[in-house]
């Protein structure tokens, strides 16, 4: 029999549908005990020297050596007498049982498996439509002329990237120290959305970036949220990160190690007591920092500390270099009219037509590192 191979597969990662998974694990189920019920027991015969008996199975005949067994009856010169009852011409003796039949109504489960496949195939086709067409019109419902793209599936492992050139410190013991980056090293056409602050709680932000499925990070300050916790608790549900931006929004190198200390743990603190963990993330304001600060974020349980190569305001985007990348990380903030020149909605109107038109998704970066 030859070999069956079945290979697991994840519905999400894969493009199969979860019915369609069920389906084809039927199938190969019937196929694989079609393919059981359709083996044999190998019975071969032949002469031994002498005229001895034969080989059923690969067991020795009786009386070859190292057998154990007495050899049998002799038989006339130059004939071969038969082995287990079978004749010396191959076909079972009278009574001997055949091949295993192959069980009742395995033909009509493979068939019944075939369509099974088929019809959760046209089921997932036309899932993917009816989203495609929700997520279309959801764009044009919040002044989008197209629909967002779809971030591919996310790598298996995670990893830090390193601290980019030019934004390390100088110093002994600066192994450990979390890592400063702007871009994350991927060959996915994805840019991260992080959003700062946490001044304007509009909801008609949470519902757009909901109704468009944009992931995107919190970098929350604890003056800026002002006590709107169940806001972002909200945005956390519909499956926002919230990480740590310290609790008054100061400028960190201007401050003692102690007072930096308050900053970025207390933050921490603040975090876990409003959402049952801290962050593990951080971005220090303005992306000014010094070396007391990462060994200080470290200390609070930080791992990165990710910046930014882009960020975004109602109408324009400015960039660090001179366009996107893949990996880039991009930054706008929780702010509207009072702030700035626009609205929150304005502003992610020009992040989203912008990455679109370059040809990018959008990923939640907690799922890169």
């Amino acid at each position: 029999m030859g070999k069956i191979r079945f290979t697991a597969t994840n519905p999400r990662t894969s493009g199969v549908g979860p019915a369609l998974a069920r389906s084809a694990s039927l199938l190969g189920a019937a196929l694989l005990v079609a393919g059981c019920a359709g083996t044999e027991t190998s019975v071969r015969t032949g002469s031994a020297p002498g005229g001895s008996a034969s080989e059923v199975s690969g067991a020795p005949a009786s009386g070859a050596p190292g057998s154990g067994r007495p050899g049998p009856e002799t038989s006339s010169p130059g004939t071969s007498a038969p082995a287990s009852g079978i004749p010396a011409s191959g076909a079972p003796a009278p009574g001997a049982p055949g091949p295993a039949a192959a069980p009742r109504g395995l033909a009509e489960e493979a068939r019944q498996g075939t369509e099974a496949i088929r019809g959760a195939v046209e089921a997932e086709a036309r899932e993917a439509e009816a989203r495609k067409a929700a997520l279309l019109a959801a764009a044009r419902r919040w002044g989008l002329p197209q629909a967002p793209l779809l971030a591919p599936p996310p790598p298996r492992t995670k990893s830090l990237p390193p601290t980019r050139r030019g934004f390390g410190v100088s110093g002994p013991r600066t192994r450990g120290l979390p890592p400063v980056f702007t871009r994350v090293p991927t060959r996915d056409r994805v840019v991260f959305l992080t959003i700062d602050d946490g001044v304007d709680q509009d909801p008609a932000t949470l519902r757009m970036l909901r109704e468009l499925h944009v992931p995107y990070t919190a970098f929350l300050s604890e003056d800026a949220v002002d006590g709107g916790w169940e806001y972002f608790r909200a945005a956390h549900a519909q499956g926002a990160a919230l990480q740590n931006h310290t609790l008054l929004h100061r400028y960190l190198p201007g401050l003692s190690r102690a007072a930096q200390r308050h900053e970025i743990c207390g933050m921490q603190d603040t975090l876990r007591r409003h959402y049952g963990r801290a962050a593990t993330l951080f971005r220090p304001p303005y992306g000014s920092y010094n070396r007391d600060t990462l060994e200080v974020a470290r200390s609070c349980g930080i791992r990165a500390v990710p910046l930014w190569e882009a960020e975004v305001f109602p109408g324009r985007v400015v960039y660090r270099d001179s366009d996107l990348h893949p990996g880039d990380l991009v930054l706008t903030h929780f702010q509207g009219r009072a702030q700035w020149n626009g609205s929150m909605a304005d502003a992610l109107r020009t992040f989203l037509r912008t990455v679109t038109e370059k040809g990018y998704a959008v990923a939640r970066l907690e799922d890169y590192i």
